[in-house]
């Protein structure tokens, strides 16, 4: 979408310091300060547009700092090629969330206030999204979600003013239990994070599991604390029950605890898995040769995906980063690559004309072109599934397919009925 990576470097504001830039040297130069470069003084000059980021880049590092070097390389791009509108540049200033969601209300609330944003982006925790997402709509600024997957950010608390770009946990369940319903299984163990984003997972999953397979039953839940994962006890407790076939729903630092538990244990022996996220880079590479064999998973194949567009895309996040992408990267990048695209499409950005613009929008991506519905501000960024398999003593995902998000989603009508009534802007 946007041409050569933009070359002059990028400080931020309120970032936590940590191990890495291409993840390891980006983190020691980005202490303080606003986005700017050695254009900050024209870019000021220009009237630049100004973009709140926020995320648990302290929290959840194996994702979110690959997502700041993907919108930072896209941001770079935008302004390399002049900017929007006619020669404003795009600047973004950031927020670290620590997890919380009261943090980050506060940090929204700086943002507007303080710094004079004219949007909202990122978050990652689908309750840092959700409280997110509830100050936009009571202070009616547009809020592009990138990450947090809780259903209720686009329909049940679904407003106006938020937007999410990456695909939902009924889209990533809905693939995964597609797969499921393929294998002989009939008794299903879950096991999930106890919080809105694994208890909305596993919902799912079960109840479409239910509706495609009538004679399959589920004989065990573990809910396990968010990151507080005791993976003695949760495989055992599985193993107990002596499923056919697991799903998983833990991420993080949970993951690799219960694939070594659980391998060490025989859990995974003889059963099959299906597991949510884990075939993402940010959850697969730290497991290495350990990485589990024939797990049906959601990820991200980069090494194996070949289109000009994706080939653009990595191209350019090589070269800028000296790494390869995370899932994370390419969230990142999509985020700010369709917060430009709707700027343009406002003709500014004027609140109430950003939200206007998002609705419906089209926009071309590395991996598709992806849809704003109008019904419920959901994209139709889609997903790879695939299986798991170790190569050159990684893992990686091999025999996946790209599902585009708009065959994973309820008919607009329907969703259009979970919705709350809007807030006429007027009022």
């Amino acid at each position: 979408m946007f041409g050569a990576p933009f070359t002059w470097g990028i400080v931020m504001t309120s970032l936590p310091t940590g191990p890495r830039l291409g993840r390891r040297a980006f983190l020691a130069t980005t202490a303080a300060g606003v986005i700017s470069a050695s254009f900050l003084g024209r870019a000021r000059a220009a009237d630049p547009i100004r973009i709140g980021e926020i995320n648990s880049y302290s929290r959840i590092p194996a994702f979110t700092l690959p997502y700041r070097n993907g919108w930072t390389l896209a941001v770079e791009q935008i302004n390399a090629q002049g900017g929007l509108l006619g020669g404003r540049m795009l600047e973004v200033i950031s927020r670290d969330d620590g997890g919380d969601p009261a943090q980050a209300v506060t940090a929204a609330q700086e943002l507007i206030s303080g710094q004079g944003v004219q949007a909202l982006a990122g978050t990652f925790l689908s309750n840092v999204g959700l409280a997110v997402a509830d100050f936009a709509a009571q202070h009616r600024v547009p809020f592009l979600a990138a990450e947090p997957l809780a259903d209720a950010v686009t329909w049940e608390k679904g407003n106006r003013y938020t937007y999410r770009l990456r695909p939902s946990t009924w889209m990533q369940s809905t693939v995964l239990a597609r797969e499921a319903a393929r294998l002989p299984a009939k008794r299903w163990a879950t096991v999930a994070p106890n919080y809105e984003y694994g208890q909305a997972a596993v919902a799912r999953f079960k109840s479409l599991l239910k509706e495609l397979r009538p004679d399959v039953t589920f004989v065990a839940e573990q809910w396990p604390p968010l990151f507080k994962l005791d993976a003695g006890a949760t495989v055992q407790a599985l193993e107990a029950s002596q499923p056919d076939a697991i799903y998983n729903v833990l991420f993080g630092a949970d993951l690799p605890k219960f694939v070594r538990e659980g391998t060490v244990r025989g859990l995974f022996e003889n059963r099959s898995v299906v597991s949510l996220l884990t075939g993402e880079p940010e959850y697969l590479d730290p497991l290495g040769a350990e990485a589990p064999e024939g797990w049906i998973v959601t990820g991200y194949p980069w090494y194996d995906i070949k289109t000009p567009a994706h080939d653009a895309f990595l191209s350019a996040y090589r070269a800028r980063w000296n790494e390869t992408p995370f899932l994370g990267s390419l969230v990142g990048y999509n985020t700010f690559a369709a917060l430009g695209a709707a700027i343009e499409r406002a003709g500014g950005t004027d609140p109430e004309r950003l939200v206007d613009a998002l609705s419906g929008l089209t926009v071309s991506l590395p991996n598709a072109d992806v849809t704003f519905r109008p019904a419920d501000h959901q994209s139709t960024m889609g997903t790879w599934v695939g299986r798991t398999a170790l190569r050159d003593g990684h893992g990686v995902m091999v025999d996946w397919t790209y599902v585009d998000g708009a065959d994973l989603l309820p008919p607009p009508e329907v969703v259009a009925g979970w919705r709350p009534a809007e807030t006429d802007p007027q009022q």
